[in-house]
């Protein structure tokens, strides 16, 4: 099989040359860029793989755009630096974690410096081809030993290219979703997606008709949380929020668990679905997923699981939705054909969808489903969105536990997107007072109730934001 190169050449052949000149008079450039460092502390454990995280730090990122007529806007842009999922490796976390930011401080520069113009979505692609992977090149040959992965560089970008589609939609005082079609972009998806089946179709044309201002709303249930009292170690926090599963479920009314999984111990991996779900289906839990962390080599660990699950619990094999990304992350240097599981269960690609030519390659390993994140680039996403959807794939909208700002393109992406089952958010698990100021203006969307996540009062220019930016 051919190796995927995500600096392939942007636009094929003659069929999307006229895509090249083409402009609007709602172009914009980017033409000052901000970055600034948040740094929160968890208020529990939470495992990722082999390592387990106490605090994070998030990347905020404010633009200024301006586009033919000289009228200018600002824009907001948000996400965890989350090293431990975007870069498992050898060196230290802190080291990895200076490295990131000191990345995300040479994309503001490079964005303003790059004379790219064009709708939101161009300018990201653009710059993503043209500037973004050789600084990563650059940077990785400079730093020398464990490079940077093509992941963190995308995660770097994404609070940038946030920033970008949120400042467009703040120009013309419109949703920023308003203008993914024909009207705004200067290219169809067929110049983006090298394929003629998708000219003269846009982002707009893929999403779901009726956007929903409420979403089912997953539950993280970490490696390392404490399911029952016999978990409890006596180094737990003593704040007003739950420690014990029963007790965020009954809180929350949680319908949709999922289930960290070690991957390389099925007898824990086995015990602990099992443990999951005797305690929450009895409380009206009615989905659980099994996340098995990017560490599993072979598809018939995942099976021997299932199948046992099917065997001895066929109610908790019935309400097991989908398996996500229970094998390594690069895609390429692991072509494990998957079919044996997705014959079982959807099998949903995460940490290896980067972009759409990952989602195509794991499609034909045999992965069924694809899981979005914002942190990969709003316009990542759109275009792995659009791709899946053209091609039967189910999608999911999974979180990196994005608090404060991070939490409102996320949400709005999962609203848009179509899911087979809502949303996974669990910031307000890990660390809900980082957000309490964007809290006091959506209040439905950074607490759980019923099983839900309220999208009611979100804003309808640029991201959505509101006043919570004022607030921020």
């Amino acid at each position: 099989m051919a190796k995927i190169n995500p600096r392939s050449i942007l636009y094929p052949g003659s069929g999307h040359a006229k895509h090249l000149a083409m402009s609007k008079p709602t172009d914009i450039q980017v033409r000052e860029a901000h970055t600034s460092f948040i740094d929160v502390k968890l208020r529990v454990p939470l495992k990722f793989g082999r390592e387990t995280v106490t605090s994070a730090t998030c990347l905020r990122v404010k633009v200024i755009v301006e586009n033919a007529q000289g009228k200018r806007a600002e824009g907001w842009g948000e996400t965890p630096l989350s090293v431990s999922w975007v870069w498992p490796g050898k060196l230290s976390v802190e080291t990895r974690l200076e490295r990131m930011k000191a990345f995300s401080d040479q994309i503001a520069p490079m964005l303003c410096s790059s004379d790219i113009k064009g709708h939101p979505m161009e300018i990201a692609s653009d710059f993503q081809h043209t500037h973004l992977l050789p600084a990563l090149e650059k940077v990785n040959a400079a730093a020398g030993g464990e490079p940077m992965p093509y992941l963190g560089g995308l995660v770097a970008f994404s609070a940038f290219d946030i920033a970008v589609h949120d400042a467009f939609g703040r120009l013309y005082n419109v949703d920023c979703y308003q203008t993914y079609n024909a009207d705004w972009m200067n290219r169809d998806l067929g110049a983006y997606l090298h394929d003629e089946q998708f000219a003269g179709k846009y982002p707009a044309d893929y999403f779901t008709k009726d956007v929903p201002k409420t979403l089912p709303v997953w539950h993280l249930v970490g490696g390392v949380d404490a399911l029952e009292t016999q978990d409890l170690n006596g180094t737990e926090p003593q704040d007003e929020y739950p420690l014990l599963l029963a007790d965020w479920i009954v809180q929350d009314g949680l319908k949709c668990l999922k289930v960290k999984l070690r991957g390389t111990d099925a007898a824990w991996d086995y015990e602990r679905m099992v443990r999951v779900a005797r305690i929450g289906l009895p409380l009206g839990v009615r989905w659980l997923s099994a996340d098995f962390n990017c560490t599993v080599q072979d598809p018939a660990y995942v099976n021997d699981i299932l199948d046992k699950l099917l065997q001895n619990e066929p109610e908790i094999y019935a309400r097991t939705l989908y398996v996500e990304q229970p094998f390594p992350y690069d895609l390429e240097a692991h072509q494990i054909d998957v079919r044996s599981v997705s014959a079982r269960k959807p099998l949903f690609l995460d940490e290896s969808a980067h972009d759409w030519e990952f989602v195509k390659l794991g499609r034909s390993l045999g992965w069924s489903g694809v899981a979005l994140k914002t942190c990969k680039t709003q316009t990542g996403a759109l275009l792995s969105l659009c791709w899946a959807k053209q091609h039967g794939m189910p999608l999911m909208v999974q979180d990196l536990t994005n608090p404060m700002l991070a939490m409102i393109p996320h949400v709005r992406l999962a609203a848009h997107a179509g899911t087979i089952q809502g949303v996974e958010c669990n910031a307000m698990q890990f660390y809900p007072d980082a957000s309490k100021k964007e809290e006091a203006v959506h209040p439905g969307l950074y607490r759980r109730r019923d099983g839900v996540v309220d999208l009611s009062t979100l804003g309808t220019v640029g991201m959505g934001y509101g006043a919570a930016v004022s607030q921020s």
